[in-house]
């Protein structure tokens, strides 16, 4: 600040009220002044400090502030302004103890812009105590990246609570809300704002360098700032600290935001210059770097920067925009013991096909909800894509059997809905997929030919929520639906796939899951390892252990790597060239967790288990295969298939959660969704009983219970409850359709009579298993003869039962008609009460009936008379 000709002038505490103002006059001054003046140069650390040990800011308030041009107080020296005490390097800090550059508010901040809430790291701002690192954060205890506003900012993971743990993520993509969350995910675009010019790579070869060579870079830069912008030059540079030894470390260097020396110098004469930049201008760029020139130290993953800075003027060298990206390189000299690395190639979707069918003369038609399933067969659709994207990779294919029945179905011919969720499926028009099914069958069957193929639990379904919400009536329905579901899938595939194998949302793992999971039969547990410990591990979640854990009770779970998850599931890349950044750096990130992960034992024979989403894009898809293709030719990464991962799995135990995700809590089925699940099943079994073909319609429903508690409703929480009703109003439509037909008053004329009661039967097939029952009020009046009518009606009819009565007077006599089912003996729909208006019974059949109970009455007493002379 010298250079704007502002006087140091220290002021220590005690001092006069004139002395206060004329210090307050000239903080007024020097902030002007600070303001209008602008470094050249790629500064850092610049802005104003006030309060107590303050370093590097040019202007200081307070007491034992260093480096200021301007300070009030003791012992100030250098640095812009910074406000509080213990302030280093800030652009303005408000608060006691704030590092680094940026704007940060609070007591114990370093390297911050901005970040709001009680413990945050790596925040763009920080308000509030113990704030480090680069990004924005809200919430407390919240450590890695967040999305960051304001300068400094790269856009980020957005995580809302406490204990957020992980690096960035691209422009918000990968939100993550609750406590302990643990991973990493992608940084994409320009990593700030305060920079007037966006940088994009969009590409980069080779992807993993060797000996020599060239890197060749392309990408584009555009003018954000609003105002034209002289020529500039754009550069490379390598991190200043040579290969990146931890995983920790990839991390930081994503979140990393300003230019620091921690990027290191820019390879010399290896630039490439653009003419000036109208606002808005977008410019494209190569840039060619012999090997050589990077002067890399050996196999390992470096941070990668590409900058843009002035390239004339008085101000030329200022840093304009810039981006990162990780670099492997992997000498052929290079010898390290290669991962033997699992990857899970899964096929699955949402659930579409309901409860509900249509009968014809010929068929049973299944009734979709919607018909999106016809695009995604179809060529060029996800489902489609990734069959053939997958076929003769290194993969296990992970199956849901109820796609391949969707898939069958849908071949065989079906129907879609009208509305989702409907309950009358002559309003189901005819669906259009059946040839795109077919032909994806027949794509599957042969891509999976001679592979491994796992099939997961009927419908994939939600262990976390069911272990959690009271999911232990469905036990039996889907322990079930699971043995039937490996049939289909081997029948269907020509495959012996391996079933018994269980997948938790998240990876997630404790007790009450792995107990639950053993008691749907599943022995193997996929969870994430972070929550799995080994019995012998020295570092807990520190180096990359993936591998097989036996637990106790017999469940053994196999840990994938949960970075690497968190990056797959937290990018979702475009398709084309616009989504080419975001898969490039998503690329590199891969290349260098896998690289370092080998290095960190070089000569141990170690597991790496690479699981990306259930639903799986195509752009994570197509980037997965290719780290795995890079990393194998490279030759740290050796493919190894699902069940060498599970040979010889070492001894351990869980770690348990110090708190749940409150967003994975968040997204699990209610436990009242579930209790209508377990209602659902006992009504199923009850129509089960009046059909003549009940093996069918149970079957459907069956199917339709088990999609109702699907992973794939987390991502969709209003489907999951439209499609838990339309099974329950399929249930409840089928039970209602089979009832007694009102009546008020027949009249039985004569002693002896039939009354007709209308059975109406409104299911798509013959009712059986019914019978009728009559009760009278006034028995001495009328009686029904027939204690119980058998019912049989064929489908969509009515059919009226006879019953014969008799009666002994005349008057008026109240009937209650009701059905029961006649494997044991409940009731079915609601009773039918009837007036029966007894007329023209003859007196003398009245005397004859009284006259023959006399008789009876004087027989018996006779008989006892004998029976006591005896």
């Amino acid at each position: 600040m010298a250079g704007a000709g502002v006087e140091v002038v220290v002021v220590g505490r005690g001092g006069t009220y004139g002395r206060t103002v004329v210090a307050t006059v000239t903080t007024i001054l020097v902030a002007i002044t600070s303001a209008l003046w602008t470094p050249a140069g790629p500064a850092e650390a610049v802005g104003s400090a006030q309060g107590r040990g303050v370093h590097g800011g040019a202007m200081a308030y307070g007491c034992a502030v260093h480096g200021g041009a301007t300070a009030y107080g003791r012992e100030s020296r250098g640095g812009s302004v910074a406000s509080g005490r213990g302030s280093s390097g800030g652009t303005t800090a408000s608060g006691c103890g704030v590092h680094g550059a940026g704007t940060s508010y609070g007591r114990g901040s370093s390297g911050g812009s901005v970040a709001s809430g009680r413990g945050p790291s790596s925040g763009t701002a920080a308000s509030d105590r113990e704030v480090r690192g680069a990004g924005t954060s809200y919430g407390r205890g919240s450590s890695g990246g967040s999305v960051a506003y304001g300068p400094g900012a790269s856009g980020a993971v957005t995580a809302s609570g406490r204990e957020a743990h992980g690096p960035s993520a691209a422009h918000g993509v990968g939100t993550a809300h609750g406590a302990t969350a643990h991973g990493a995910s992608t940084a994409h675009g320009a990593p700030s704002r305060r920079y007037p010019v966006s940088v994009e790579l969009a590409s980069l070869t080779p992807a993993v360098v060797r000996q020599g060579g060239e890197l060749r870079i392309s990408g584009r830069v555009t003018n954000t700032s609003g105002r034209r912008l002289g020529a500039v030059r754009i550069g490379v540079r390598i991190g200043a600290s040579g290969a990146i030894d931890t995983r920790g470390e990839l991390s930081a260097v994503a979140r990393r935001t300003p230019l620091t020396r921690a990027d290191g110098p820019e390879v010399a004469n290896r630039t490439a210059r653009l003419a000036p930049l109208a606002t808005g201008a977008e410019r494209g760029f190569r840039l060619t770097v012999p090997v050589p020139d990077l002067e890399l130290d050996g196999a390992g993953a470096y941070a990668l920067t590409v900058n843009v800075v002035r390239a004339d003027g008085a101000r030329a060298g200022t840093v304009l925009g810039l981006t990162r990206t990780h670099l492997s390189a992997y000498p052929d000299a290079t010898r390290l013991e290669p991962l033997r690395t699992t990857v899970l190639w899964p096929v699955l979707d949402a659930p579409r096909m309901e409860a509900l069918t249509l009968r014809t003369q010929d068929s049973v038609l299944p009734v979709f909800r919607d018909d999106e399933l016809t695009a995604a067969f179809g060529p060029g659709g996800r489902l489609r894509r990734l069959v053939e994207m997958g076929k003769g990779q290194p993969v296990t294919w992970v199956l849901d059997p109820d796609l391949i029945v969707q898939a069958q179905a849908m071949a065989d011919g079906y129907r879609v809905a009208r509305t989702p969720g409907d309950s009358d499926p002559r309003q189901a028009a005819e669906g259009e997929g059946g040839e795109a099914a077919a032909d994806w069958l027949a794509a599957l069957r042969t891509a999976v030919r001679g592979r491994e193929v796992i099939a997961l639990p009927y419908a994939d379904p939600d262990l976390t929520s069911l272990a959690r919400g009271g999911g232990a009536p469905l036990t039996g329905l889907l322990r079930r639906a699971s043995r039937t579901g490996r049939s289909v899938v081997d029948r269907a595939l020509g495959v012996h796939a391996r079933a018994g194998v269980g997948w938790p949302a998240g990876g997630e793992l404790d007790d009450r899951i792995a107990r639950y999971a053993k008691k749907l039969g599943l022995d193997t547990v996929l969870a994430s390892g972070a929550g799995v410990a080994t019995a012998g591990e020295l570092v807990s979640e520190g180096a990359t252990d993936d591998g097989a854990v036996s637990l106790e009770g017999g469940t053994t779970a196999l840990r994938y790597d949960a970075a690497i998850a968190s990056l797959l599931f937290a990018s979702h890349p475009a398709a084309g060239a616009s989504g080419a950044p975001a898969r490039l750096l998503l690329r590199q990130r891969l290349l260098a967790e896998t690289l370092t992960a080998a290095r960190e034992l070089p000569n141990a024979r170690r597991e790496l288990v690479m699981v990306p989403p259930r639903r799986m894009p195509l752009a994570v898809a197509r980037v997965l295969l290719t780290v795995v293709a890079e990393g194998r030719k490279a030759g740290w990464l050796a493919p190894a298939g699902f069940a060498a991962a599970l040979r010889k799995p070492t001894a351990g135990r869980l770690r348990g959660f110090d708190g749940y995700p409150l967003a994975r809590h968040a997204a699990e089925l209610p436990p009242d969704r579930l209790a209508a699940v377990v209602r659902d099943r006992r009504r199923m079994r009850a129509l089960a009983k009046v059909l003549s073909d009940a093996r069918a319609t149970a079957a459907s429903v069956r199917a339709a219970l088990a999609r109702s508690v699907a992973t794939a409703w987390r991502a969709d929480s209003a489907g999951a409850a439209a499609y838990q009703r339309g099974v329950s109003r399929y249930l409840t439509a089928s039970i209602a359709s089979v009832r007694l037909v009102p009546k008020s008053t027949v009249v039985v004329a004569g002693g002896s009579a039939t009354i007709p009661v209308t059975v109406d039967n409104g299911l798509q097939q013959d009712l059986t298993g019914v019978e009728l029952r009559v009760l009278s009020s006034r028995p001495e009046r009328l009686t029904a003869r027939d204690r119980a009518v058998p019912v049989q009606a064929s489908r969509a009819v009515s059919r009226t039962v006879r019953i014969r009565v008799e009666a002994y007077a005349n008057g008026p006599v109240l009937l209650t008609a009701r059905l029961y089912t006649t494997a044991d003996g409940r009731p079915w729909g609601a009773p039918m009460t009837f007036t029966a208006d007894v007329r023209s019974v003859p007196s003398g059949a009245v005397l004859f009936v009284l006259g023959g109970t006399g008789l009876i009455v004087l027989a018996v007493a006779f008989r006892l008379r004998r029976a006591r002379r005896r």
